[in-house]
């Protein structure tokens, strides 16, 4: 669906809560009225009068009703549904539907929505598989529909400054050789009691999938395509069928060396990002969320007048829902394709598989090796976690080296 007009690019919004003079209302729904759903209703509040939430979707109508009721305004009611194909049917017409259920559903949700044309921005995980999602990339080429993964911590003014600055004509950074990325969380057996999580079938991994995968997609984002992986995950302190830590070093396809860690297990909560360069190392430390304060740059001796091509701004986008909801609205305006399609996302979750299937099978693997048929392609533990079938809260059992057949040859 279509606005009823389409403003030119000088009439866009320059920043989230800005409306340009005469630019269409679109109408959005947000189906799965749990906590990160807030998220997103602020996101379109932030808006301003570019997008108006329409209709709050959830299996439980209470919860639905009470959602409603929180993010209405005068003038603006928000309409509870517990069905979600009556409200694409709504004749007053659809423009963004936000799915914010439990990962299990996220694939099916999704296709509901791309097959009535609409566009769908999706929490992360995106689906549960590689399957999946190159199951919705095939409707977004069919329908013309879109799916845009949130995928936030791209939207952030100084994720962005360092793009820019890594692409810029006189190299001021130099090239990168060197990275970090650390997602260091905590996560109790309170957090663990929802049924759904800690799960393969139902979360579709531990913190390499459901944790780690913001800073894993931003470090992606900056670098550019990874070439190889090779990892380790273990279940070291929660009763769950997931792995609650994973460690990996990542090459990246112009040689770039990286380590990322996902815990669940890290009493000190901290999300950080490490970028050396040729010319200057470029950090970043937050938790949730960034501003520009959170970032740091350290020029190398010689280069000092890198730090001068990095300015902060005070009032600069941070990494939220609201920076991306803009950028999904101003694609909108432009007739455009959304951010983060599912196959924009794909690189980010064909890593996440990578690791897993590097970690199960204790072998590197490569980009592009998880194809149609493979096991971790259907699934994120594949051929099976090492820990399967041992008690909760046990060490797994000693995997035996992999030693080579009769036939290979022993070098």
């Amino acid at each position: 669906m279509t606005p009823a007009t389409t403003p030119t690019p000088a009439d866009r919004a320059d920043h989230v809560g800005r409306t340009p003079p005469g630019a269409p209302t679109y109408r959005a729904a947000i189906v799965g009225t749990g906590g990160i759903a807030h998220a997103h209703a602020q996101a379109l509040a932030d808006s301003g009068d570019r997008v108006r939430l329409a209709w709050a979707v959830d299996v439980d109508a209470g919860r639905a009703e009470d959602f409603a009721r929180t993010w209405s305004t005068d003038g603006a009611t928000v309409e509870p549904s517990t069905d979600l194909a009556a409200v694409l049917a709504d004749p007053a017409g659809l423009h963004l539907v936000h799915v914010c259920t439990p990962p299990t559903s996220h694939a099916a949700l999704a296709a509901q929505v791309l097959r009535a044309g609409v566009d769908v921005l999706l929490e992360k995980p995106p689906t549960l598989s590689l399957d999946e999602l190159d199951d919705l990339i095939a409707l977004e080429d069919e329908t013309g529909a879109h799916v845009s993964v949130v995928f936030q911590h791209r939207f952030g003014a100084g994720a962005q400054r360092l793009r820019d600055l890594l692409a810029a004509p006189d190299a001021p950074l130099g090239r990168p050789l060197v990275a970090q990325c650390s997602t260091l969380w905590f996560r109790d057996a309170e957090y663990f009691a929802a049924p759904w999580r800690g799960r393969w079938d139902t979360e579709g991994g531990g913190p390499t999938m459901g944790h780690g995968i913001h800073q894993l997609d931003l470090l992606l984002s900056v670098l550019g395509p990874w070439e190889e992986v090779t990892a380790m995950a273990g279940r070291q302190d929660r009763d769950t069928d997931t792995e609650d830590v994973s460690m990996a070093l990542v090459r990246f396809a112009d040689g770039v060396l990286a380590t990322v860690v996902s815990s669940v297990v890290s009493p000190r909560q901290t999300s950080a990002l490490r970028f050396d360069m040729q010319h200057a190392t470029v950090e970043l430390e937050h938790l949730y969320g960034y501003t520009d304060e959170h970032w740091t740059v350290t020029p190398a001796p010689g280069h000092e007048d890198v730090a001068a091509r990095w300015v902060p701004d005070p009032d600069a986008a941070p990494s939220s829902h609201s920076s991306q909801v803009r950028a999904v609205l101003d694609a909108l305006d432009a007739g455009e394709a959304p951010p983060v399609t599912a196959r924009d996302a794909r690189a980010t979750m064909e890593l996440v598989a990578a690791t897993y299937a590097s970690a199960f099978t204790r072998a590197p693997v490569r980009r592009g090796e998880i194809g149609p048929g493979h096991p971790f392609a259907a699934s994120m533990d594949g051929t099976g976690a090492p820990w399967a079938g041992s008690p909760h809260g046990a060490p797994p059992a000693h995997i035996a080296p992999t030693t080579p057949s009769t036939t290979e040859e022993i070098s």
